[in-house]
């Protein structure tokens, strides 16, 4: 598909100065880990899935921006960038300003546990229905210290802290009902441009599309957010 030409905000060029760490990898069986300093605001995104009912939504659907994240649960950066989108939300998620769509994007040449973790964030999702979905995902991303640190019995436990049925967790984890979700996710998120975690895209009501790579600190990610306000 062509890609899409995007307007951005002078703001955002200025803004763009600014570099954070970000995940990158190889779709090769010798990637690796690798810090690079990368801009805060890209200006193309190849191909992105509408957003719909189907997908994790935190705040109003119809708000003036969506950012959808494309995330892997073992990633130390992705790690960091939910705290800042917990605080993007508490800033601009109550007066409709800002709405934050997740999807998976496990990095399996990296975080072999990542994949089976999202599993066990649909099985949440099942279990409990979109509140469950987001207080599992905040627990699992407080919990772990990334890197395929996190102990696969914890998932259950996790489970129980946030008021599931433990059984019916397990059942629907070892069954492996949403592998097949897992891997759309993540072909969703390399059509989308993805070359990295955590690989975000801030949606405009006018359907501009702004990328954002890496775990940009706040002030930055704040900053391209009041440009695309104005």
């Amino acid at each position: 598909m062509t890609i899409e030409k995007l307007s951005v905000p002078i703001a955002i060029v200025i803004s763009g100065a600014l570099i954070a760490g970000a995940l990158y990898y190889s779709n090769t069986k010798n990637s690796q880990q690798v810090v690079s300093p990368t801009p805060v605001a890209q200006n193309t995104v190849e191909e992105l899935r509408p957003v719909s009912n189907d997908d994790h939504i935190l705040g109003n659907p119809d708000s003036d921006l969506i950012i959808v994240e494309y995330s892997d649960t073992e990633c130390p950066f992705c790690k960091v960038f939910h705290k800042t989108m917990q605080r993007v939300m508490s800033d601009y998620g109550k007066n409709g300003k800002v709405a934050w769509v997740y999807r998976h994007f496990p990095i399996d040449q990296l975080h072999k546990k990542a994949r089976k973790e999202a599993e066990a964030i649909e099985c949440a999702t099942e279990l409990g229905g979109s509140a469950k979905f987001w207080e599992y995902t905040n627990l699992l991303y407080a919990t772990t210290n990334s890197n395929d640190s996190l102990d696969p019995a914890e998932l259950p436990k996790m489970a129980k802290s946030v008021g599931l049925d433990v059984q019916a967790f397990n059942s629907c984890l070892s069954s492996g009902k949403y592998a097949d979700k897992i891997e759309a996710h993540y072909q969703d998120a390399i059509k989308a441009g993805g070359r990295g975690t955590p690989n975000s895209i801030i949606v405009s009501k006018d359907g501009t599309k702004t990328q954002i790579q890496g775990a940009q600190p706040y002030e930055s990610v704040k900053s391209i957010i009041d440009a695309l306000l104005q």
